[in-house]
């Protein structure tokens, strides 16, 4: 197999470092094999090397291929479900384990980037905001459910003026404010996370594309070229596992998403934007996100794709976008624009498990993932070493298979989407 090279973008253009492993060519055999390069997979191999376990990585393109490479780089308290969605599936003593691990996964950022001195560009502070007096009044409960149900405390309510000296758009009438969230650059982040594992002694293979896994108590992992014998396997694909595992396929849905980064803004332009430098998203549910590169170009991120067809002319498109929200760049232009594929499930809730005692896996993070994605890492690893408790939280969440089959639930969730889109402009 022939490793695709990452997808032209601002975060490769602006990559601090460039690894690159070998393809798998032999037989290989170690404790634990884990399947994708991003950052549930990094992490994975990470916590388990410091638990003492040989760990094999097999990644199908570049590490920091996927999502991980990708995304808006907002890291964001909960889950791209709503704390009720959870209470229905797991009661509300269990949601509040949830909500505190969705906590602690931010916190695992921080240590991650502190420990292993990751240059990634973090920055603290992140807004969700409204644009109709409907959504005004969900900020408002949702600031009462998370202090008073979920002891979730230093959220701030910025509305009118305060709102429009923070940020600078007519479009908003209110915004829910967390100084524990931020944003990053992903790819370096995940870049960093990759060279942490492998400094700790995994060994990482690139276009190494697992074709199949024979299923036994010592598990065996075929590559095009190669194979992985095992004690363990973790499945770190999320959006691009394909076909390897039937079940999990059909819980998990690829979707396209998109970014544009702007032109080199400068410093007083860009401020005058968003002036305290903060990560920011709409609460549509086709929502807009957008937040400031350390270089000071806008980087704004939306529209999705249910279809798997990109956008014509997506620099343009993403421009029109930003300009929406921003008319006062309606001169500026996109440098770089480009997409990729999140893993959502059917109810936007991230979906954790086992296929058998010895194969973990963790997936449909729903555009949620910068923060989570390392905490599944970290708790497949605490299973895998006989700690469960947490990991098995996650487990208890019970997934649907998307209707329609393979070949039709792409055009029922299209459809599906129709309507979701006509709502938000109610």
């Amino acid at each position: 197999m022939t490793r695709l090279e990452h997808e032209p973008s601002y975060y490769v253009a602006s990559a601090n470092q460039n690894l690159n492993y070998p393809t798998l060519e032999e037989e290989n055999s170690c404790d634990v094999c884990v399947i994708g390069g991003g950052i549930t997979g990094a992490s994975a191999a990470l916590h388990l090397r410091q638990k003492g376990y040989e760990v094999t990585l097999l990644e199908s393109n570049r590490v920091a291929w996927g999502a991980s490479g990708r995304s808006g780089g907002q890291y964001i308290f909960g889950y791209s479900c709503s704390q009720k969605v959870l209470e229905k599936n797991v009661g509300k003593a269990d949601a509040k384990k949830l909500w505190d691990l969705s906590i602690d996964s931010i916190r695992l950022v921080n240590q991650l980037i502190e420990e292993h001195q990751i240059e990634c560009d973090q920055v603290a502070g992140q807004i969700s905001v409204a644009l109709k007096p409907r959504q005004h009044r969900e900020l408002i409960e949702w600031k009462a459910e998370l202090e008073n149900d979920y002891d979730y405390k230093g959220l701030q309510l910025y509305e009118g003026d305060e709102l429009k000296s923070l940020l600078n758009s007519e479009r908003y009438l209110a915004g829910l404010f967390d100084p524990q969230s931020g944003h990053l650059h992903p790819m370096n982040y995940t870049l960093g996370l990759m060279r942490a594992a492998e400094k700790a002694g995994t060994m990482i293979f690139e276009g190494s594309k697992a074709t199949k896994i024979e299923y036994s108590d010592n598990p065996v992992v075929y590559t095009e070229k190669g194979s992985v014998k095992c004690k363990y396997v973790i499945l770190a694909g999320n959006a691009y596992l394909g076909d390897l595992a039937e079940k999990l396929e059909k819980r998990i849905m690829p979707v396209g998403t998109y970014i544009g980064a702007s032109e080199v803004l400068g410093k007083e332009r860009a401020k005058s934007l968003i002036s305290n430098n903060m990560g920011v998203c709409d609460i549509n549910f086709v929502l807009d996100y957008y937040r400031l590169s350390k270089d000071y170009r806008m980087l704004f991120g939306g529209r999705v794709s249910y279809s798997k067809i990109d956008p014509w002319n997506l620099a343009e498109t993403m421009r029109k976008r930003m300009v929406t929200v921003f008319p006062q760049l309606k001169e500026v232009k996109m440098d770089y624009a480009w997409g990729g594929y999140v893993g959502i499930t059917m109810n936007r809730a991230p979906h954790f498990g086992r296929l058998r005692n010895n194969v973990y896996f963790a997936q449909g993070f729903s555009g949620h993932g910068i923060a989570l994605t390392g905490m599944a890492g970290k708790l497949m690893a605490e299973a895998l070493a006989g700690t469960a408790e947490k990991f098995d939280l996650f487990e208890k969440i019970s997934h649907n298979p998307f209707p329609g089959g393979k070949y039709m639930r792409t055009p029922g969730l299209v459809l599906a989407m129709a309507y979701f889109r006509l709502r938000d402009m109610l």
